[in-house]
C-alpha cells in the first residue's frame, strides 16, 4: 500500500489510478497524516432485469373498462 504526499498525488494521478485499479490501494497523505485511501470502484456488480421474464405475472391491464361497482367506488357514487 503506497503512501504518497498530496503534492506527490498531482503530479502522479494517472500512475495512481492505474495501480489502484491493479488492486492496490494508495494512500494520500497531508504532510505526515493520512488522509485519503484511494481505490477502485467494482465494475460489473449491478445488473438490471435479474428476474425471468414472466417471474412476476402478467400485470394489469390499465385500458380495461372497470365493471359498475368499481367506477362508482372510483367515482364516490353508493
Amino acid at each position: 500500500m503506497p503512501t504518497v504526499t498530496i503534492h506527490a498525488a498531482k503530479t502522479q494521478l494517472s500512475r495512481l489510478i492505474e495501480a489502484a485499479l491493479a488492486g492496490e490501494e494508495v494512500v494520500i497523505a497531508k504532510g505526515d497524516k493520512p488522509v485519503v485511501r484511494l481505490v477502485a470502484i467494482p465494475q460489473g456488480q449491478f445488473k438490471l432485469g435479474v428476474l425471468k421474464r414472466d417471474a412476476l405475472g402478467p400485470g394489469p391491464d390499465f385500458f380495461s373498462p372497470m365493471d359498475e361497482d368499481e367506477l362508482a367506488e372510483w367515482e364516490g357514487r353508493d
